[in-house]
């Protein structure tokens, strides 16, 4: 194997590490949207983050603790099923905001900040919008974040178990 690409998928090691910084930077994203552009997440786009910030510790662990071929082999194994759960995720999450699938009854977003008095809880009442798991709160070439997330998840499993193929034909070939 030649060129950058082919290398980084036959190294296990690197792969991992491009797993843990891709998720952590889809995380980093949603945080974006979320504090700095205010787009208040729905509970879906929060059940989204769980397999990233799971791919973190995961990478993070893998990167200190697996030096055998078989130890990276199951961390590339674990990464691969989180991704398929993001995949999932992103994909039942666009097909309620398309109308595909009926989202869960108790969809209604994120948390308000907590009150300082009765006045403050008044005054948030008023102006609380909750936002519901129908609604893409923003758009990129027709894409809703749980659309690009899909995406981006899918693109790390395909990565993951092209990376798992390869360990796997490593670990043969060294045992022939």
């Amino acid at each position: 194997m030649t060129g950058f690409i082919p290398r980084l998928l036959a190294d296990p090691r690197r792969l991992i590490a491009l797993i843990g910084l891709a998720s952590l930077a889809l995380i980093a994203g949603a945080w974006f949207f979320e504090l700095v552009l205010h787009l208040r997440p729905c509970k879906l786009c929060l059940e989204q983050r769980a397999p990233h910030y799971a791919a973190i510790g995961l990478a993070a662990l893998a990167l200190v603790f697996a030096r055998s071929r078989r130890l990276q082999i199951a961390a590339l194994i674990g990464l691969a099923l989180l991704m398929a759960w993001s995949t999932g995720l992103g994909i039942y999450h666009s097909g309620v905001e398309w109308g595909v699938f009926a989202g869960p009854n108790d969809c209604g977003g994120a948390p308000a900040p907590a009150a300082a008095g009765v006045q403050d809880l008044m005054k948030q009442l008023q102006t609380t919008r909750i936002v519901s798991c129908t609604e893409a709160a923003w758009r990129f070439l027709g894409l809703s974040l749980a659309g690009w997330n899909a995406l981006a998840s899918l693109g790390l499993l395909m990565a993951a178990l092209i990376g798992l193929k390869s360990a796997l034909r490593q670990s043969e070939n060294s045992l022939a």
